[in-house]
């Protein structure tokens, strides 16, 4: 009887992981193969009955042999995954299709691609991309924000850097999206999109979120002594160097707009926690206050409640002061 149970607890468990391989390769044909949606879907249909079929025959006869044909199927299929490789050569979106990189002389940053687009909605837009100067020894603050797009434990995260002349440069790593494309976060986990870094006004990339696109931002100044801000600098700079060599796949889960920043922190500062709020990013502000990095006075609640800027920077909107205005 004892033998019985074990071996159903071992097919049990033998057909949770040729679920979860089965799964995954529904997806990658799904997401991957380069043909039209028709045939993709007979593929998948193929590939389902095909599993199916498989575990069926596997769960009558309970011979590991029988599972010979789908081994190598799947081997295949992971044979032909390794071979999708991240590109730089594809037809762009026009807010991503630049990337950008900076040149240091002693303090001073030369950014040879800026974004400052006049948004008058999510397609209506004036391109504009500019070479800019920032004097790294008159960096005076670093705001963190974070927009909401898709329920309370989804958020993207952006960082603003403040300098003494009111100017205000803010980073943000994207999705590379081709033109035509949008932003879906299933496909995200299967080589979908190429990641981007983005260096843009303020006036441009959180007006954009808030006006044109209707999403829900928080504002937040975090604690930061200025060595400490100048390598978060530089850190963004090399992170923009290292996509330009070698572009990179974007994923949902490891390899998105909070972890990559967390990561890049971490270089500067090693003993930063790790916390499942890294992964549902809509929860960062709550993590960021736990480990003392926000700034201001007062709880959590209150802090959340002083940097909800959404009403501000819809009022604001084109004015030419709109760092200034979301900050009052």
């Amino acid at each position: 009887m004892t033998k019985r149970y074990l071996l159903v607890a071992g097919m049990l468990l033998g057909s949770i992981v040729f679920a979860m391989f089965a799964v995954w390769g529904g997806f990658a044909l799904w997401f991957q193969l380069p043909v039209g949606a028709l045939a993709r879907k007979a593929a998948v249909a193929a590939w389902i009955v095909f599993c199916v079929g498989t575990l069926a025959l596997w769960w009558w006869q309970r011979h590991l042999l029988l599972m010979a044909p789908w081994l190598l199927a799947l081997l295949v299929i992971m044979g032909w995954w390794s071979t999708i490789k991240p590109s730089h050569d594809r037809v762009w979106a026009d807010d991503v299709a630049r990337m950008v990189t900076g040149k240091v002389d002693g303090g001073i940053v030369t950014l040879d691609q800026v974004r400052n687009f006049d948004w008058r909605s999510d397609q209506d837009y004036t391109v504009r991309w500019e070479a800019r100067r920032y004097d790294l020894d008159q960096l005076r603050s670093v705001d963190v924000a974070m927009s909401y797009w898709m329920g309370p434990a989804i958020a993207h995260t952006l960082v603003s850097f403040g300098f003494a002349d009111g100017r205000y440069l803010t980073f943000s790593i994207e999705i590379r999206k081709e033109k035509g494309e949008s932003f879906d976060g299933l496909a995200g986990f299967f080589k979908k999109y190429e990641t981007v870094l983005i260096a843009a006004d303020e006036r441009d990339i959180l007006r954009v979120r808030t006006n044109a696109r209707g999403e829900d931002m928080w504002l937040y100044r975090l604690k930061m002594k200025p060595e400490t801000m100048r390598s978060l600098f530089m850190a963004y700079l090399g992170e923009g160097e290292a996509l330009k060599r070698a572009p990179l796949f974007y994923n949902t889960l490891t390899g998105n707009c909070t972890t990559i920043i967390f990561e890049m922190a971490r270089h500067i500062a090693p003993g930063l926690p790790l916390d499942w709020r890294l992964l549902a990013s809509g929860y960062l502000d709550r993590y960021l206050y736990d480990i003392g990095a926000l700034a201001g006075q007062g709880d959590f609640a209150a802090r959340r409640e002083a940097a909800h800027i959404t009403a501000k920077a819809r009022a604001a909107d084109q004015a030419v002061d709109f760092s200034d205005r979301i900050r009052r």
